[in-house]
């Protein structure tokens, strides 16, 4: 009985499930049977139409610029090194980190004792080898004498020997004297070799001592030298840096002191991209000399310097890409060696190019643009530069012209061809926020003040500007924030 009561219970149990899986299915079936049923409304519906920022594309010549980075640079620098080892006796008040010098000043003079002593030595050898000079032309000028009266002697034995012979032949002299003149004549002839050998000799010695006055006036002038580069000259006018070197230090040959730098030449490197840099070229392939200008931000001031493109690089190197170029500035106030500065360089004119913001550029290299029924129209277009945030563009070739249209200025997923759209009236251009300005207290005014003074690095016109800024009533707030920021509080 109890496995029957079970077997019942459990067979209603489930019954009831079926039942309500069951009745869900059709209340589920009946609910989308009533959705397909239903008829829509009786009205027509309304096309969407979009509001679109549009702007007028038009045609114009235009200079695009090329918008790089570079390194400013001095094209002339030397390092000053020394010439001969010893210790720095003297030193220049001016020998610092950014001391000024002018061409030909002093700047530092190594112990000269034993440069002296070697140039007093060949004073010395040169004033005796005149002397030997001298004493050799006085022996020479013997010799010749000596010879001349040799000759005139042996001319003398020479008559008399031709008289004993004459004698002889009259019959008079004797064959002993005639021998005893011809014996004598040849003595005398004998003497006469000596002394042409004799002056050879001396004219020899004379060579000799003038060979020996030239090595000696060479020697003299080595040590004239060498006694020179003691002493370390500006060889131009300019500034130092890396000075090395102090007074009693001990220095040895080629040593590196200083590096003199001519603020006045100063030239900006950066580095193009190949593109690039053939838009710099002109037809025969040389660097055109485009107008760049170079900028520095500091301190809320821009530094900027004008210049011009001179050369470039005669070789791309290990490991680059691209091509460096050199432009030299022209009045670079304010600007150091090593500032890293925006360049500015102006390309070749463009004609008949129209410039979009960079937003109506597609990513398959077209743009929206107005029909006469304000529906869109995709217009392909050649990409020529990017311009920060705009881009200058020519119908591609083929495509409708795009001067004078209407072209959608922010393009969105949401639109495309065909798509009705409701041009919006350009927007006025929002005046530009106000400046924040602080009133600062007595003590934090002269704190400043006081920091902008202290700061001998910092160029003058900079300095200037700083310190009118600072005698306002209300001084701009980012001006403030930035000293504070570098004063560390």
């Amino acid at each position: 009985m109890q496995f029957i009561r079970r077997s019942l219970t459990g067979l209603f149990l489930m019954s009831l499930t079926l039942g309500l899986l069951a009745y869900g299915v059709y209340a589920l079936n009946s609910a989308v049977q009533e959705r397909l049923a239903r008829t829509p409304d009786g009205g027509t519906r309304e096309e969407r139409v979009f509001a679109v920022n549009t702007v007028l594309a038009e045609g114009r010549a235009i200079a695009p610029v090329l918008t790089i980075y570079g390194e400013v640079r001095s094209r002339r620098s030397l390092e000053l090194r020394a010439k001969a080892s010893g210790s720095i006796v003297e030193l220049a008040d001016v020998v610092e980190d950014g001391g000024q010098v002018s061409e030909g000043q002093f700047l530092a003079r190594i112990d000269p004792a034993d440069a002296q002593s070697a140039l007093d030595r060949a004073r010395s050898d040169l004033m005796d080898a005149r002397a030997e000079g001298r004493d050799a032309a006085r022996a020479l000028d013997l010799a010749r004498d000596e010879l001349a009266a040799a000759r005139d002697q042996s001319d003398l034995q020479e008559r008399a020997f031709q008289r004993q012979r004459d004698l002889e032949q009259r019959g008079v002299g004797t064959t002993a004297a005639v021998e005893a003149a011809e014996l004598t004549a040849a003595a005398a002839r004998g003497a006469v070799l000596t002394r042409r050998q004799a002056l050879a000799g001396a004219e020899a010695r004379v060579d000799q001592a003038a060979t020996r006055e030239r090595r000696a006036e060479i020697a003299l002038a080595e040590a004239e030298r060498r006694l020179a580069d003691t002493t370390l000259t500006a060889e131009f006018t300019g500034a130092l840096s890396d000075v090395a070197v102090v007074e009693g230090g001990v220095v040895s040959v080629n040593e590196r002191l200083a590096t003199l730098i001519d603020p006045a030449a100063l030239e900006v490197a950066f580095r193009v991209s190949t593109p690039q840099f053939a838009r710099l070229l002109d037809r025969d392939g040389s660097l055109r000399r485009a107008p760049v200008t170079a900028s520095l931000e500091a301190f809320g001031l821009n530094l900027t310097a004008p210049g011009t493109l001179t050369r470039a690089s005669a070789a791309v190197g290990e490991g680059q890409t691209g091509r460096l170029v050199f432009a030299q500035l022209d009045r670079a106030q304010g600007l150091k060696p090593g500032d890293f500065v925006t360049v500015k360089v102006s390309e070749p004119v463009l004609d008949s190019v129209i410039s979009l913001p960079a937003t109506a550029l597609g990513a398959d290299g077209a743009v929206l643009a107005l029909d006469a029924d304000s529906r869109l129209e995709p217009l392909a277009v050649t990409l020529l530069r990017r311009q920060g945030d705009s881009v200058l563009v020519r119908a591609a070739e083929g495509a409708p012209p795009l001067d004078g249209r209407q072209v959608v200025a922010q393009r969105s997923p949401l639109l495309g061809a065909g798509i009705k759209v409701r041009p919006l009236a350009a927007a006025a251009a929002a005046p530009p926020a106000p400046q924040a300005m602080l009133e600062l207290t007595r003590e934090r005014r002269e704190r400043l003040i006081a920091y902008v003074e202290g700061r001998r690095d910092m160029p003058a016109a900079m300095r200037d500007k700083l310190l009118d800024q600072l005698a306002q009533a209300r001084v701009p707030a980012r001006v403030v924030e930035r000293l504070e920021t570098r004063m560390g509080g």
